[in-house]
């Protein structure tokens, strides 16, 4: 597939999905989320994808969306400017649906390498990612509240559920944007590191996850802990985790990673998502 608004690029097993405006800072426009998203499930219908890297052209990751219109940068009425950005408000769902249900349903974990600014758009069309690593130098803001907006693309459940309610709420109301290391002391992101380190170190997860863990075992256990973990209670979780640990226990993949250990060896697990997900998977398309 030819893409005009991002890059996508294979660097062995991991997947690289470049948000490329660099002239405009990687601003948002619909066109750019229908694109990710089609990336992302492209990367979920290739077993050779272990892991999909969301990283950003030149100086920044995304400064928000395109506002190269002023004020009506954000109006989705007939006619308006913001249709470009977020696309049309009648007849269907909403393009930042497209990415947003993409990064949360992939088969494949997802790591956010923040090389610079992620405001607005630009930080919350990467909360559904797994792993989030950020330069020294990024900047981080929740900003909609100062431009009269509400937060948008499922940032309000994302937000909490990755830094706990009030620490969403501190961000969201003040809408001010702060750096790295506030970011990684609340949590927003796992790791700091030197700005020149930011793709190398998202590769090297990347590479770990593809060295040492089964394909279909990481499939399952994002998603139970993505649609699960929010949950005040285990009991929805364990009608489900326990029948998966069953369906995979006699499975070569299960095979293959005791062997591996006991034989004190690197794994070869044979699982493709493809072919090999339990039955019941996806249990939240009504399957059982």
């Amino acid at each position: 597939m030819n893409y005009e608004q991002i890059r996508f690029e294979r660097n062995g097993p991991a997947a690289i999905i470049t948000l490329d405006r660099p002239d405009n800072y990687n601003a948002y426009t619909a066109q750019m989320g229908q694109e990710l998203a089609a990336a992302i499930r492209r990367c979920d219908g290739d077993d050779s994808v272990r892991a999909v890297i969301l990283t950003g052209a030149g100086r920044h990751f995304c400064v928000g969306a395109d506002m190269s219109a002023g004020a009506a940068s954000f109006d989705t009425s007939d006619g308006g400017a913001g249709a470009k950005n977020f696309g049309s408000t009648k007849g269907g769902k909403r393009d930042g649906a497209g990415f947003v249900g993409a990064l949360y349903n992939s088969l494949k974990p997802t790591i956010a390498a923040f090389n610079g600014a992620a405001v607005g758009v630009g930080i919350t069309l990467a909360l559904p990612t797994d792993i989030k690593i950020a330069a020294s130098t990024a900047k981080f803001g929740f900003v909609f509240t100062q431009r009269g907006l509400p937060p948008e693309a499922g940032s309000a459940w994302f937000l909490p559920q990755i830094v706990g309610l009030p620490q969403a709420l501190k961000w969201c109301l003040t809408g001010r944007v702060f750096d790295a290391a506030e970011a990684l002391e609340g949590g927003l992101v796992s790791e700091v590191v030197a700005p020149d380190e930011v793709l190398s170190a998202a590769l090297k997860l990347a590479h770990e996850i593809a060295r040492n863990t089964a394909p279909v075992s990481v499939a399952l256990t994002r998603q139970l802990l993505w649609r699960y973990g929010p949950d005040s209670a285990p009991f929805d979780l364990l009608t489900k985790d326990g029948a998966f640990a069953l369906a995979l226990g006699a499975s070569d993949d299960v095979k293959e990673g005791v062997g591996a250990f006991l034989e004190k060896r690197a794994p070869a697990f044979p699982g493709k998502v493809s072919r090999d997900m339990p039955k019941g998977f996806p249990w939240w398309d009504g399957n059982s």
